[in-house]
């Protein structure tokens, strides 16, 4: 049998080499993007959890307000109503304290 060698081109390993290197500086271009991506995304989610919180605390302030104005108002009125009507809101208070002593007493 004969034995042959190969012999690799000497080009070829060049054009090889050019290639490796310009997958390597694309996967190095892609690894910053994608740094470059994430820190975006990081600072957007920031953003929008601070702007949730903002409006939360907002909504919130509103609500006690509303409650509060709404509490207020109910008790004026309570309040109104008993002195003007002090027969009849004796007359109510005596009946509630009925229904919850028949309720809440063991039979």
């Amino acid at each position: 049998m004969a034995n042959t060698t190969t012999k690799l081109n000497p080009a070829s390993d060049s054009t090889q080499q050019k290639t490796v290197d310009e997958l390597s500086a694309q996967i190095e271009t892609l690894r910053k993007d994608l740094s470059s991506l994430t820190e975006t995304i990081t600072e957007l989610g920031r953003e929008k959890k601070s702007e949730l919180t903002d409006t939360a605390r907002r909504k919130k302030a509103e609500a006690e307000e509303y409650i509060s104005t709404q509490a207020r108002d109910a008790r004026d009125q309570a309040t109104e109503f008993v002195s003007t009507q002090p027969a009849t809101a004796l007359g109510i208070a005596a009946g509630i304290g009925f229904l919850i002593g028949c309720l809440t007493s063991r039979r």
